[in-house]
């Protein structure tokens, strides 16, 4: 008779309790993941603005005042910005969302194939929804909006504030060290956010010139939405095409066709030439991590997590190969 091996599996009490522990932090982070978020954008703003208010202090203002007056300038652009564009964008939009059941059933796929206005009626309204209860649930959030001002500001005034944080816990070696992977991060995160933008404006006006061009009804909204959508990597340049395509298909398939065309000459130029001048430096992330990162943060998150998916990434891949290379580095000096 053949001796039987039995195998154990010894787990010892420290693993245990960090296990607990890792399952009530986890917990603990679900529960307070707005104030998280709230604290990320907050860095974003942080790293975008940082800069700024440091040319500033070159012309010896002080620090919270030069603060102030950034804040001031932004405010005043979204502002203007708003009174400029948002009227005619909103008209138009109404508009569209109007007539859209009825561009929906004259697009014809076939000879006896025609798209079903039930089809809007069943997903256009649970996204128009789902939009307009994201808008109120955020906008409407009174705490949300004042913690992530007084994040933003507070860090921006404090410049050094997550150094000397990190000096009431840690030794000064440690301290420097992960202050510095902290640096990276928000060096990241600024390249990351204006690059975004820059994206986002770019894409929306040669979508538009683009749909002026072809004649397409309702080219503005349409614009609008590609440069939002933009901030979505992947997943956002499809999903700007799809209303673009029914406007147009409901007259005749080849005009649908031709908008296709326009979007996919526009995400070429976009992949080919825009984001490796523009992002490729601040982003880098593998497709499969960056729509990984977006799944999970959709579902963790809704809407919100999914724009603050890439960041929050790149900051965990920053930590990550930051902390590699300096266990390398001591290795290395070992």
């Amino acid at each position: 008779m053949k001796d039987q091996h039995v195998h154990k599996i010894e787990i010892s009490a420290k693993t245990i309790i960090f296990a607990v522990v890792f399952l009530i932090l986890l917990q603990a982070v679900w529960v307070v993941r707005e104030l998280l978020f709230s604290f990320v954008i907050a860095f974003i703003i942080m790293s975008a603005f940082n800069p700024v208010v440091s040319w500033f202090e070159k012309w010896r203002i002080p620090r919270v005042v030069s603060t102030l007056i950034v804040f001031a300038l932004t405010i005043s652009g979204i502002v203007f910005l708003f009174a400029w564009l948002i009227p005619p964008v909103v008209k138009e939009t109404t508009i569209l969302f109007k007539n859209f059941p009825d561009y929906l059933k004259n697009i014809e796929l076939g000879n006896d194939i025609k798209l079903s206005e039930n089809l809007f009626s069943q997903y256009g309204s649970s996204v128009t929804t789902g939009a307009f209860d994201f808008l109120k649930s955020t906008f409407s959030n009174v705490i949300f909006l004042i913690s992530t001002i007084f994040f933003s500001f507070y860090f921006l005034i404090e410049e050094h504030v997550i150094r000397r944080l990190l000096m009431k816990f840690f030794d000064k070696k440690n301290a420097g060290a992960i202050a510095e992977i902290f640096d990276k991060a928000e060096l990241r995160m600024r390249a990351w956010l204006w690059g975004q933008l820059i994206l986002m404006l770019a894409i929306g006006l040669v979508t538009y010139v683009g749909l002026i061009l072809l004649g397409v009804r309702y080219a503005l909204p349409l614009a609008v939405f590609a440069g939002l959508l933009e901030i979505v990597p992947i997943l956002g340049p499809t999903i700007s095409a799809v209303p673009a395509f029914i406007v147009t298909a409901s007259q005749n398939m080849f005009s649908g066709l031709t908008v296709i065309a326009l979007y996919f000459i526009i995400q070429q130029i976009e992949n080919q030439v825009l984001v490796p001048v523009v992002m490729r430096r601040a982003v880098g992330l593998n497709p499969i991590v960056t729509l990984t990162a977006l799944i999970i943060g959709g579902k963790l998150g809704g809407i919100l997590g999914l724009l603050l998916a890439i960041p929050i990434t790149l900051c965990v891949e920053t930590v990550i190969n930051e902390m590699a290379n300096m266990r390398l580095n001591e290795e290395q000096k070992a």
